[in-house]
């Protein structure tokens, strides 16, 4: 694994408390279910982070529970915008920085609008990815809030 990702450089900067994990991820599997079980975390805990376009507000970025899927009427709602669709893979790199399976709300090449998912506040830490595959960051859900000034809202089904 790298030195520290730029996620864990601006964590550290803000002050907030973390924990690394690190684990061996399997290429043909990068779901978010599997990264909570070599973790031995509750899925409720781990939180993927999907990117999606609004037809007025443009890209988007969503943090819900990995064992849940995102509504995309409700992640619309919440960003004020009628309709809402996930990017395609492809263009997660170019607008993110960042690679499928390694993809964090903390540390994107732009700041774009941010909705992390109400459950997180039934936990005190939640999982994040730290911005590469295999390497997660254990943090406190609201101070990571406010540090993308992000809103909480209900975005799963």
């Amino acid at each position: 694994m790298s030195a520290k990702t730029n996620a864990i450089r601006l964590v550290e900067k803000a002050g907030i408390p973390y924990e690394e994990k690190f684990y061996e991820y399997d290429e043909s599997d990068l779901s978010g279910i599997h990264a909570a079980q070599v973790l031995g975390m509750p899925e409720e805990q781990v939180f993927k982070t999907l990117v999606a376009r609004g037809e007025r507000t443009g890209i988007n970025v969503f943090c819900i529970p990995v064992c849940c899927e995102l509504d995309l009427k409700k992640a619309a709602k919440a960003a004020g915008d009628k309709n809402m669709e996930l990017i395609h893979v492809k263009e997660l790199l170019g607008l993110t920085g960042y690679i499928r399976g390694g993809c964090s709300p903390v540390g994107m090449k732009k700041k774009y609008p941010t909705y992390i998912d109400e459950l997180c506040q039934l936990s005190d830490t939640i999982a994040l990815s730290a911005g590469e595959r295999g390497h997660q960051m254990i943090v406190p859900p609201l101070p990571i809030a406010a540090l993308l000034d992000a809103k909480l809202a209900d975005l799963t089904k």
